[in-house]
């Protein structure tokens, strides 16, 4: 029998339906909303904590080759010192109590920066309507932020679209929700894609490497969500960077690292070509000194599409991971023992 107090699983297989309702309900709030024109924005900041900065991430990756202005993830308190009157501030937090995403609001309202909130209620959503800023609801269904990336990046997604930041953002939402439905219904067989690679991982620690951005923000959800949910150490890097770095440490304890490490290596189809031919190399080299490499390849159309099918596969397989290790996959205290520690809860 599966220990899963907090239903991880069936929030995994609810993701599809779930960032069509985050969808159609920020649609719906945005319909008579006064937004800045876009010629009055200068630079986007997504800021977040763990999930919340994982969402910005991806709407990071998933939008930043079209956008026309800078577009930046800050995961700390405060906020940047560009940010102005003419900075969009994006806060994103599950709960809306986030300590540092809370202080990063107040920050960016001293600084004259339009600010709009994204969360399921708390402290964001009470300085939205003591300050008169949008707020945009992370929709129910998700038992955690770890299980919440879809309703959080949505959200922010449809908001680009409005803005005229994303044009087409409908049609590439529909067809993320269009693979991840394909890639759910494969991962809730009993022999499926997601238990296969947690399996084979077994009691070993799971490295995983991706393709520049969209590869690289995926292999670092992957790393989270087997920390948080398998209770496992994990670790994650993207190429080119780890070509001209970390592979340097491959090799010399070769006989050990066989023992304790699997690769899984995340592609895509929007790959740089060189950065495709490294990572084959690194597939290659890796062979002799782990205890195996699997790649994973993302399907859909659109690069939103594929980053959201890799991220729900990472879901999964850690969620099965954690059934591998005997572990609730939904508890964290160590989390909340460190908040109430430093006094943030």
């Amino acid at each position: 029998m599966i220990l899963d107090s907090l239903g991880m699983f069936d929030a995994a297989a609810a993701f599809p339906e779930l960032m069509g309702i985050a969808a159609h309900t920020t649609r719906s709030v945005l319909a008579d909303a006064v937004l800045p024109h876009h010629d009055e924005v200068a630079n986007v900041v997504l800021i977040g904590i763990g999930t919340a900065g994982d969402a910005g991430a991806l709407v990071l990756e998933a939008t930043g080759p079209t956008l026309p202005i800078p577009i930046v993830v800050h995961r700390e308190y405060g906020v940047p010192n560009f940010v102005d009157g003419s900075s969009l501030v994006i806060a994103l937090s599950f709960d809306g109590d986030t300590a540092e995403t809370v202080e990063a609001v107040q920050n960016a309202l001293a600084d004259g920066a339009h600010v709009v909130c994204v969360s399921g209620g708390g402290e964001l959503e009470r300085l939205a309507e003591s300050e008169g800023l949008i707020h945009l609801p992370v929709v129910a269904g998700a038992p955690v932020a770890r299980a919440a990336i879809g309703v959080m990046s949505v959200p922010v997604l449809v908001l680009f679209d409005r803005l005229g930041l994303y044009p087409g953002a409908d049609a590439w939402i529909a067809a993320a929700i269009e693979q991840t439905t394909r890639r759910r219904d494969a991962l809730i067989a009993e022999d499926n894609l997601s238990r296969r690679l947690a399996h084979k991982l077994g009691r070993m620690f799971p490295i995983i490497y991706g393709g520049n951005g969209p590869g690289g923000m995926a292999a670092s959800f992957w790393k989270t969500q087997f920390n948080e949910n398998a209770k496992v150490a994990a670790f994650a890097n993207q190429a080119p960077e780890l070509t001209h770095t970390e592979i340097v440490g491959w090799g010399q304890d070769g006989d050990v690292t066989r023992q304790i490490f699997q690769v899984f290596m995340l592609r895509h189809d929007f790959e740089h070509p060189l950065v495709s031919a490294r990572l084959d190399v690194v597939d290659e080299i890796l062979d002799e000194v782990v205890g195996g490499v699997h790649r994973v390849d993302a399907e859909g159309d659109g690069l939103l599409a594929q980053l959201f099918d890799l991220v729900l596969i990472g879901q999964f397989a850690s969620l099965h991971a954690a059934v591998e290790q005997g572990v609730d996959p939904g508890p964290v205290p160590i989390v909340d023992t460190i908040a109430s520690r430093v006094g943030e809860l």
